[in-house]
Parts: structure tokens; sequence; C-alpha cells
């Protein structure tokens, strides 16, 4: 299998962090405010070195994109793009929907995923043409084609308003079978693993997606930007079922 032994690495520097993560989770955690006042722990930190550590030593010319500042020149065209742990406000509030995320992007191209939710002891991966798994058991988005059926989950309602659909939101809802919003890495495992079909990422950087694009596209999957892109980089996502594909594009192109 094509980048078969960058997947075990990810894998490896995965469950590392998860155990690194998990000691502070128990014990209690403090948190420091970033320049976009969002939080930063200590266990951010260091997990994120705890990767980076990992990754780097066994691919030492790949690049490093990591969320708390991590920043290494390419030599091969590849770059290893990490968040140490995605939902830190979760995190900090000791509740389970916490993960951390890794993707290695090759030539611009998102091949190789890993995210594990330690606190539910949950693994996903997923290798460009290789399938998308759930702790080694592949996952599939659902076949679910009417949203009067389907489960849509939307992040960051506090962010809506700066959206071009903020105003018919609430209207347009109401055709769904049922709405949710359990944090965007949880919204977003459960799409790809056919629990919902689509899910609304209104804000966030390219560690909060590249896991997620790989993931969802490799379970059977759409990704894509509101303005119709299908970048990382877009700042925003939807993720969805093929089915609904083009009901999603029209509403958050607004």
């Amino acid at each position: 299998m094509p980048y078969e032994s960058e997947l075990e690495a990810a894998r490896q520097a995965s469950r590392r962090a998860a155990e690194a993560a998990m000691r502070y989770w128990r014990t209690g955690i403090e948190a420091d405010a970033k320049s976009d006042e969002s939080p930063v722990t200590a266990a951010d930190r260091e997990c994120e070195r705890l990767i980076v550590q990992d990754l780097c030593a066994q691919f030492p010319e790949d690049g490093v994109l990591g969320e708390e500042g991590a920043d290494k020149p390419s030599a091969t065209g590849r770059r290893w793009i990490i968040d140490p742990i995605d939902g830190t406000r979760d995190f900090m509030r000791g509740n389970r929907a916490w993960c951390n995320l890794i993707a290695l992007e090759d030539n611009g191209e998102v091949v190789v995923g890993v995210t594990t939710f330690p606190a539910v002891d949950e693994t996903y991966w997923a290798v460009r043409g290789g399938g998308a798994f759930r702790n080694g058991t592949r996952i599939r988005v659902s076949s679910i084609k009417d949203p009067s059926k389907a489960v849509l989950c939307v992040n960051s309602f506090n962010g809506i308003q700066q959206t071009p659909f903020a105003n018919k939101l609430m209207e347009w809802m109401r055709g769904f079978w049922s709405v949710r919003s359990m944090g965007g890495a949880v919204d977003a495992t459960l799409v790809a693993a056919g629990h919902a079909e689509a899910w609304i990422e209104v804000t966030a950087k390219p560690w909060d997606l590249a896991v997620w694009k790989i993931l969802t596209e490799e379970a059977g999957g759409r990704f894509f930007n509101f303005d119709g892109g299908n970048s990382i980089y877009g700042g925003n996502c939807v993720t969805c079922v093929p089915a609904l594909e083009t009901l999603m594009r029209r509403f958050v192109a607004g």
C-alpha cells in the first residue's frame, strides 16, 4: 500500500500524543490565551512537540506545519500538518469531544490522515486510494438521499453571522430530520462513518481540515469550501454524502 510507512508513523505518533494528553486531562488543565483569544495549554504544546519529534525522526526531509507554532520547510514536497489537540475548549472542560490530527500533504494533496480521540479510545485513519477506517474497521458515508431523513451537523453557531447564508440558516435547517452541533471533530467523523449526512464548518485552519478531507473522501463523501473550491486552505468547509452535494453547495454559496 502506498504511504504504508507514513501511515504507521502517524498512527504511532498519534497514540503517543494521546497518552500524553490523557495524563493532563485526568489531572486538570490551565490555559493561556493566544493572540486570537483561543486557549492553549501545556498539553497542546507538549503533544505537538512529541508528534513533530516522532515524525521528523523518521522523515527528516519532510516539512512540518503545526497549530502551536511548528514550522519547518520541506525538502521533499511533503509536509506534515498537525493539530496536537483539536477541541482545546472541550479538553479543558473535561468532556470527550477532542482529538489530535495528523495529516501528510504531498505536493499539495492530502494523502494520509490520522486522528485519535483518546477519551473514547477511537482512532480513525485514511490513505489516498486505500479507504477510511475506525479502529481497523472500514467506514463509509451513508446512502441517505433525502434531507428529511438526514442528519445535519453545524459547527460554530457563534460565527454564523459572518457567512453568506446566515439569515436563512434557521429556516433551511427545518428541512432536515435532525440537526446536531457536537464540535467539528465529532461532527466530521459522524459524516465519514455514516451516522450523519452533512457537516458545515464555518471557520477553520488547514490543520483543522486536512484529516477530515481525506477521511471523508476515502469514506465516499464530498469535501468542498463555501466558494466551491476543494482546499484545506479555504477557511471553511462542507462534508456530505454525494446525494446532498448539490443542495449543500447551493446553500453555502449564499
